[in-house]
């Protein structure tokens, strides 16, 4: 819900740097042969290389057995079977193949999220209790509140699940067991718009067309680009912006 989201990850190409700050899939029990430290560090290092070459972009451009020799000899200090120069364009060819495959796929996401966006939007409504604001946010009320209506410079405090179109959940104060608090005007459009039409008290459903959340950036990984997202929001409280201080009086000029 805030504006700021985290980059995709860059396509990892060197592997020992990359490898010490993955995170991979914990094994269950600890091999019986990895009893001295450089065994275990040997073998984290190649977990680590395995599970970045492993990434879907990557797995189908790799050979496990040529990786093993290129290691082995490598290390050993023999003398490599491919120059400096034939090295750095075969990667860099990968490296602009996978880069146009991304592209591509990301391109596709942006069509299909906005064509299920908005064929959701057009059915949600015609649904009664769905109401539709001038900028597309639409809206129904679960539970009406009570008092003053917050207003953008205003900070809040709510409780909130947030969810995509097929129901998956990829953001939850519930499940966290505490309501958050932060200025309205510090979050996605669709939020700073909805929670003022809402009382403390209220429960509101809201559906966020793409253009007043993430647009076509997203928010990686759990939010595709050009998403549509349906909030559930609960205000719990609204604590009042501090009036800005009056102007002082202008001083009279003295004849």
């Amino acid at each position: 819900m805030f504006k700021s989201a985290c980059a995709p990850l860059a396509l990892a190409c060197t592997a020992f740097v990359s490898a010490c700050a993955t995170t991979a899939p914990a094994a269950t029990d600890a091999a019986a042969d990895l009893a001295t430290d450089p065994q275990k560090f040997s073998y984290s290092i190649g977990a680590d290389i395995g599970h970045n070459l492993s990434q879907p972009q990557i797995k189908g451009n790799v050979d496990v057995p040529s990786l093993e020799k290129g290691l082995e000899e490598s290390f050993a200090g023999k003398p490599l079977r491919l120059t400096d120069q034939q090295r750095t364009e075969i990667k860099t060819a990968i490296s602009k193949q996978i880069q146009a495959q991304q592209a591509a796929d990301r391109a596709a996401a942006v069509q299909k999220n906005k064509d299920e966006g908005d064929k959701f939007l057009a059915d949600n409504a015609i649904k009664t209790g769905v109401k539709t604001t001038a900028s597309g946010l639409q809206y129904e009320v679960l539970t009406e509140g009570q008092g003053d209506h917050p207003a953008a410079s205003d900070k809040v405090t709510v409780n909130y699940k947030g969810s995509l179109l097929d129901g998956t959940v990829f953001d939850s104060s519930y499940d966290r067991g505490q309501p958050v608090s932060f200025p309205l005007n510090n979050v996605i459009p669709g939020w700073t718009e909805g929670v003022q039409l809402m009382t403390p008290g209220s429960k509101y459903k809201f559906y966020i067309p793409a253009k007043l959340a993430y647009g076509e950036r997203g928010a990686p990984p759990k939010i595709g680009p050009n998403s549509t997202l349906v909030f559930e929001v609960e205000l719990i409280g609204v604590e009042k912006a501090a009036a800005a201080p009056a102007p002082a009086p202008a001083k009279s000029k003295v004849k």
